[in-house]
């Protein structure tokens, strides 16, 4: 079992930037290809990026490529998601996910989820 806690959250105006951590505890993640989702208010939950095990291969949703970058520190078992740019509609909760099978864009490809934390934009 892996349990994945997030932090770095809140509030940031327009242009602005944040980052949100993940950290893992109960098994190392380094095997894991890791993850973040989103759940913009009012629509269903979406991928954003994610890191293959190794993480040499990272891919991006085509709303936050080239202002998002996921980075991962599989020494101290964590996961970031630096978001520059930022704009009222990257307002949603923020998930941190882990698999141990799939490396691909769909959520149910994850079997670990984090509780989520919220990211506010405002214009």
């Amino acid at each position: 079992q892996v349990q994945l806690v997030e932090s770095g959250g809140g509030l940031v105006q327009a242009g602005g930037s944040l980052r949100v951590s993940c950290v893992a505890s109960g098994r190392t993640i380094s095997t894991y290809t890791m993850a973040w989702f989103r759940h913009p208010p009012g629509r269903e939950r979406e991928f954003v990026a994610a890191t293959r095990a190794g993480g040499g291969i990272t891919y991006y949703a085509d709303s936050v490529k080239g202002r998002f970058t996921i980075s991962r520190d599989n020494a101290k078992n964590m996961v970031y998601l630096q978001m520059n740019s930022l704009k009222p509609e990257d307002t949603a909760v923020y998930f941190c996910a882990a698999s141990t099978y799939y490396s691909g864009s769909a959520s149910s490809g994850y079997n670990y989820w984090g509780q989520g934390i919220q990211v506010t934009v405002s214009s």
